[in-house]
């Protein structure tokens, strides 16, 4: 909105301006209209209230209207918006007798093109009707500064508020986005189990399995639907991966760590953070199942929650022969196992760490190889940075 002094203003136009007047004393409505009626301006109309001038503005189709602010019925805030909202193209001259700092904020939010007082010089209103007509603007010098500073102001906090919804819908299209990619990788991973079910079970149905491979086979397919079932198990927890609750991350440690003895539990404190429990808690069995398949009989692993003046953390941490580096930077991908697949001695088919990582990034945080060695292996779980706290991004 450009702004213009009175003595900024321009010359008057060649054709004339149609002005409405809008005000609740009829005496100083007509003296309006003697002061405004003249060589470039028209008054087409008077009205006494918001109400009567939306009415008046269809029928007497005005290039502007000089508004007052404070009337019966339906005042000029109300009707300014109202007009704007109907006619965008319609200027709107706020005049009030008192200098109201919320009514001048209040009008020209709702649309108006200027804003004068009622006992300013009869230029100025004129000056200020013709700004409006020409798409310009008028402040009386009473009131500028202070309401320029209100504007400013609020359209700052409006800017921070607007990239704040931003930042919040980014994080949502991002979320969505990891769970859709978690979502069709572990599709794609169900399949495999199914088509060596599928394999097997047709070789047996057709009879051409000797009489001693046929145990074997039937061995097999049950501890691939074992696996199948869990599979569908994991799925199932990523698809509500969105639907968080406040969470005692070191309970659901304890609840993983029921399941085998060897599992100790240690903390510096309560931890809890907005989680998906049924996903916190798989994050934390794919962690500590494969610590377990690769520690020795017997050794400890030590699941480790904390919160050290930032997010939460969780180290699962094993005393195995830890990882070669050769197979390091592919231990998260699927069907990825610290063995060859031809020399493999542990069961399973390498997805635990992909669903661990996936399910984690899924809910903002992430999951990583800390560190490994002859000593055994560290794997580190980051909870997101606000899972703690409210999620909307701070702006500054």
């Amino acid at each position: 909105m450009t702004v213009f002094t009175a003595a900024e203003a321009d010359a008057a136009p060649d054709t004339k301006v149609r002005v409405l007047v809008v005000d609740d004393n009829e005496g100083f409505r007509d003296s309006l209209t003697m002061l405004l009626d003249g060589e470039d301006l028209q008054v087409v109309g008077q009205a006494a209230d918001g109400a009567h001038a939306l009415e008046l503005v269809l029928a007497t189709q005005p290039d502007v209207v000089l508004m007052d602010v404070r009337m019966p019925s339906m005042d000029g805030i109300e009707a300014t918006r109202r007009l704007k909202s109907r006619f965008p193209s319609i200027g709107i001259v706020a005049l009030t007798g008192t200098d109201d700092q919320q009514a001048v904020r209040d009008m020209l939010v709702a649309g108006a093109s200027g804003y004068v007082l009622k006992d300013t010089d009869g230029d100025e209103i004129v000056n200020a009707v013709r700004r409006a007509a020409a798409g310009g603007a008028l402040l009386s010098p009473e009131v500028t500064p202070k309401v320029i500073e209100e504007l400013t102001e609020a359209l700052e906090r409006e800017r921070r508020r607007a990239r704040q919804l931003e930042l919040a819908q980014e994080a949502l299209i991002e979320r969505a986005a990891r769970r859709h990619q978690l979502i069709s990788r572990l599709g794609h991973e169900l399949r495999t189990p199914v088509t060596v079910i599928l394999g097997m079970a047709q070789t047996l149905s057709k009879g051409t399995a000797a009489e001693d491979e046929r145990d074997e086979i039937l061995d097999t397919i049950v501890t691939r639907a074992r696996g199948l079932a869990r599979l569908v198990e994991r799925i199932e927890a990523a698809a509500e991966i969105g639907l968080t609750e406040r969470t005692d991350v070191l309970d659901v440690a304890g609840e993983v760590a029921e399941s085998d003895p060897r599992v100790e539990v240690r903390s510096d404190g309560p931890v809890s953070a907005n989680l998906n429990r049924a996903a916190a808690r798989r994050i934390l069995e794919e962690l500590v199942e494969n610590a377990l398949t690769f520690s020795p009989a017997g050794s400890p692993v030590i699941v480790l929650v904390t919160r050290a003046g930032g997010p939460p953390e969780v180290r699962v941490t094993d005393l195995g022969s830890g990882i070669d580096p050769s197979v390091v930077a592919r231990i998260f991908d699927p069907l990825e196992q610290g063995e060859e697949l031809n020399t493999r001695t542990h069961p399973g088919v390498g997805l635990g760490l992909t669903l661990a990582r996936m399910s984690a990034r899924s809910m903002d945080g992430d999951v990583v190889l800390e560190s490994t060695g002859p000593g055994g292996s560290t794997f580190l779980w980051t909870i997101a940075p606000g899972a703690e706290a409210d999620r909307v991004p701070a702006v500054t």
